[in-house]
């Protein structure tokens, strides 16, 4: 069968087809209600981004009233069916009213029971997500004091929090998450509790918590998020790297007060509408200085710590078992996030393949970000975004040579292949060379004479390594 996970939902054709999936069962003689989710977020105002359904209905008769080619059932075995829509109505998930078998492992249930809407909406997390919703007459049934939390803007646990947190350990990371991206207050009672079990998140897969952290790092509220997770004693689990971070003095020229946490927050808050990749290499954009920090001559210093720090980004990536695209941006991020800092003053070649760098646009809002929260300089940003809008043949004309011109004259590929490719190509961005014979003559010349020390290492930072 065929799912439309790739077709991006049209969020009209998504709610109606979540209401004509409600209609049928309800023609089948089952009762069915929107629940979860999508009734908080219209509760509030807002688009849902997909829609569940709880039914009376059991997977069994979920499927056959769908038919097997438009449902898929990855999750019956807690009662829940997959129906898809037409191309742009995106899917729904229709779950059968059931009560929760106790939580051995704290992560899911042992097994399920068919109940009724009241006691599936007592299993639910949180007050706010434990709403259900009647597409034909508008009326919202709450059995959980969901609407009046609503109101309240609270995030509170439905019954005792201990015992939903004991439950699925990831909910304590939930409840951060949606105080945060709703920009509501945690219930004291929540709070208390996740201070107390904090230890218990380590239960949970790498995976979840990296689902949960993507979440709220692209959210508007992820400066909150990290707040929340400090105070809840959850980051030190999650989060070892950043929690290491207080303390560290730093003398910003702009925020002399400021510590390497209240900076990086201050960084994260700056970013405008960042990707996950650039929201977390801003997070670990410092996360090298605890380990690199010195005094030399009666001032703290930082050397290296942008490379300290992308080896700790890398293995952050690791644990969270991030894709290897994603690895590889946040910590090529974290590695040049001081790179920019003198690009007035760097040779264009050099600079040139920086800015061609699938990252660059984000470098650069990562270095814009970081100079508001030091000195408010950004004169290297703009120069750079100035020079993105120079003529393609300018900025990043073809190669004189490659690889095959140099194997049709006579080179073998080896250890200095690509390191004459690149010499040439500086040779060309700086117009030393303007053709594809003088290319081939500074080859022979380099080989004649020797190959110069390579020049990879990022300008010495003006700021941190005496601040």
């Amino acid at each position: 069968m065929q799912s439309n996970d790739l077709t991006q939902p049209d969020p009209a054709k998504q709610r109606e087809f979540a209401t004509r999936v409600v209609e049928r069962l309800r023609q089948a003689g089952h009762i069915a209600y929107w629940a979860g989710g999508c009734v908080r977020d219209q509760v509030l105002g807002r688009v849902p981004k997909d829609y569940d359904v709880a039914t009376s209905a059991q997977p069994e008769a979920v499927r056959q009233l769908f038919g097997p080619r438009r449902t898929y059932a990855i999750g019956a075995a807690f009662g829940v069916i997959t129906v898809v829509g037409s191309p742009g109505a995106g899917q729904v998930e229709v779950a059968t009213f059931r009560r929760d078998v106790e939580y051995r492992d704290g992560r899911r249930p042992e097994a399920v029971v068919f109940s009724e809407p009241r006691e599936d909406a007592l299993r639910r997390d949180f007050t706010i997500n434990g709403l259900f919703y009647d597409p034909a007459t508008g009326e919202v049934i709450d059995f959980v004091g969901g609407q009046a939390d609503l109101a309240a803007r609270v995030v509170r646990a439905i019954g005792d929090p201990r015992e939903r947190f004991a439950e699925d350990k990831l909910r304590m990371l939930r409840a951060v998450r949606f105080a945060a991206t709703f920009d509501f207050a945690l219930d004291p009672a929540a709070l208390t509790a996740v201070r107390d079990m904090a230890r218990q998140i380590e239960v949970v897969s790498a995976e979840r918590v990296a689902h949960e952290m993507r979440l709220m790092l692209i959210s508007p509220g992820r400066v909150r998020a990290l707040e929340l997770l400090a105070e809840s004693g959850l980051q030190e689990m999650v989060l070892p790297e950043v929690a290491a971070m207080r303390g560290i003095p730093q003398h910003k020229p702009l925020y002399p007060q400021h510590d390497l946490w209240d900076h990086t927050l201050l960084v994260l808050g700056l970013l405008r509408e960042p990707t996950f990749e650039l929201a977390l290499a801003a997070l670990l954009h410092d996360a090298g200085k605890p380990r690199a920090m010195a005094k030399s001559r009666g001032k703290l210093t930082f050397y290296e710590h942008e490379t300290i720090g992308a080896t700790i980004a890398a293995r952050l990536c690791q644990r969270w078992r991030l894709s290897t695209r994603e690895r590889q941006q946040v910590t090529w991020l974290v590695r040049h996030h001081q790179y920019l800092s003198c690009a007035r003053q760097m040779r264009w070649a050099k600079l040139q393949r920086t800015l061609t760098h699938a990252g660059a646009s984000e470098l650069l809002d990562l270095h814009e970000a970081d100079a508001l929260a030091s000195t408010g300089d950004i004169a290297d940003v703009e120069y750079c975004r100035h020079l993105l809008q120079m003529p393609l043949a300018d900025f990043n004309p073809p190669a004189l040579v490659t690889g095959h011109d140099l194997i049709r004259h006579g080179l073998s590929p080896g250890k200095q292949f690509q390191r004459l490719l690149d010499l040439v190509r500086d040779a060309q961005l700086e117009k030393r060379i303007r053709s594809k014979r003088d290319a081939l003559a500074l080859v022979d010349e380099l080989l004649r004479d020797g190959l110069p020390p390579t020049d990879e290492a990022p300008p010495v930072d003006k700021l941190d390594h005496g601040a």
